[in-house]
C-alpha cells in the first residue's frame, strides 16, 4: 500500500526524506510519478489538481499538507466517505504567532511609513500609540488563532475575540456569532483574520466589515485571499475608512504584476509565508495518520466537513 504526495510546483523530496526517516517501509508516491494507483489509499495534497483524487479506487483517507483545508473540501471528487485531516504542529502555531505580532508591531511603530521615508530619503517622526492603548481584534479562536490571542496579551495588547462559538479566555473579551460581529469590531485598532475558509467566512472582509471599524483601523489578513473582497479594500483605503492593510494570502497566488494591491504605500505584501509547514516536523503526524487510515482508526486532526475545519 502507498502513499501519495500531490502538491505541483513543489519539491516533495524533502517530504519524502522525512517520511522514510520515521518508517523506511512505507511506499511512496509523488505525483504525477505514480507507480501503481490500485495500492494508495492515503493522500497528503496541497492544492491538488480537481478530480484528480477519484482517480483512485483504494484511497482511505486525505490529509492537508498544512493546516488550511479548503482546496479539499472544495474538490468534488473527494468522496464524502473519505476522511480528511489537517497538519496542525507546534511550528505552524509559532511561526503565525511571530509573524502576527511582528505585523502588530510594526504597525504599531510606523515601520512601513518610516521605511517608505526611508527610501524617499525622508526624515519624519510619527507619533505612536503604547501596546496598552491599542486594541487587536482577532476573527478565528481556533488553535491558531486562541495562541496569537494569548500572545499578544502577553505583550500588553488590549484583546478581542470573535469566533462561531462561544469561548471563555483569560484577559480576552469574546464575542460569538454573526450579530456580535459589529460590536466586536466597534473599537479595534488592528482587525487580524485568522478565520477558517468556510461558507460563512468567505469574503466575511468586506466593505460592512470596513464601515464598523474605527477609521484610523489596520487589517492583517493571514488567513485566506478568499476571506477578503479585493476591490472592497481598495474602495476603503481610498476612502479613507482604513488606514492600511498588511496581507501574506491572496485569491491569486502569486498575486498577479498588474494587481491593484502592488505599490500601494498602505498595503504591505508579503507572499504566503506567515507560516509554512516544516517537513521534519509534519511528517510525524501524517505516519500516523497514515498508519490510522490503514487500520481503520479515527485521523488525528480530523476535519469536521459540516464546520469546514
Amino acid at each position: 500500500m502507498s502513499l501519495l504526495f500531490v502538491a505541483p510546483d513543489r519539491n516533495l523530496s524533502e517530504w519524502k526524506k522525512h517520511i522514510h526517516r520515521i518508517d523506511p517501509n512505507i511506499e511512496t508516491d509523488i505525483w504525477p510519478a505514480i507507480k501503481n494507483k490500485d495500492r494508495v489509499q492515503f493522500a497528503v495534497c496541497w492544492n491538488q489538481p480537481q478530480h484528480l483524487l477519484d482517480s483512485f479506487p483504494n484511497i482511505k483517507a486525505v490529509s492537508s499538507l498544512g493546516a488550511g483545508v479548503d482546496h479539499l473540501l472544495s474538490d468534488d471528487s473527494l468522496p464524502e466517505s473519505i476522511e480528511i485531516a489537517r497538519i496542525v504542529s507546534p511550528s505552524l502555531i509559532r511561526q503565525m504567532k511571530e509573524y502576527v505580532l511582528g505585523a502588530v508591531i510594526n504597525i504599531q511603530r510606523n515601520l512601513p511609513q518610516y521605511i517608505r521615508q526611508s527610501d524617499q530619503g525622508k526624515w519624519q517622526i510619527h507619533r505612536h500609540e503604547l501596546s496598552k492603548n491599542l486594541r487587536i481584534g482577532i476573527m478565528g479562536l481556533g488553535a491558531i488563532g486562541q495562541p496569537v490571542a494569548e500572545q499578544l496579551v502577553k505583550t500588553g495588547f488590549q484583546v478581542s475575540g470573535w469566533a462561531r462559538s462561544s469561548k471563555e479566555l483569560e484577559d480576552i473579551e469574546c464575542f460569538a456569532g454573526p450579530d456580535k460581529l459589529s460590536l466586536f469590531l466597534s473599537d479595534i485598532n488592528i482587525l487580524v483574520c485568522l478565520l477558517p475558509l468556510t461558507d460563512a467566512t468567505r469574503d466575511i472582509l468586506d466593505l460592512k466589515v470596513f464601515k464598523e471599524l474605527p477609521s484610523d483601523a489596520w487589517i492583517i489578513n493571514a488567513a485566506r485571499g478568499e476571506h477578503l473582497v479585493d476591490e472592497d479594500l481598495i474602495y476603503a483605503l481610498d476612502s479613507n475608512l482604513l488606514q492600511g492593510a498588511w496581507l501574506d494570502v491572496f485569491k491569486e497566488e502569486p498575486l498577479p504584476d498588474k494587481h491593484a494591491f502592488w505599490n500601494r504605500s498602505n498595503i504591505i505584501i508579503t507572499p504566503h509565508i506567515a507560516s509554512i509547514t516544516q517537513p521534519a516536523e509534519a511528517a510525524e503526524q501524517i505516519v500516523e495518520n497514515y498508519k490510522r487510515a490503514l487500520s481503520g482508526m479515527d485521523l488525528r486532526n480530523a476535519v469536521d466537513r459540516e464546520k469546514g475545519y
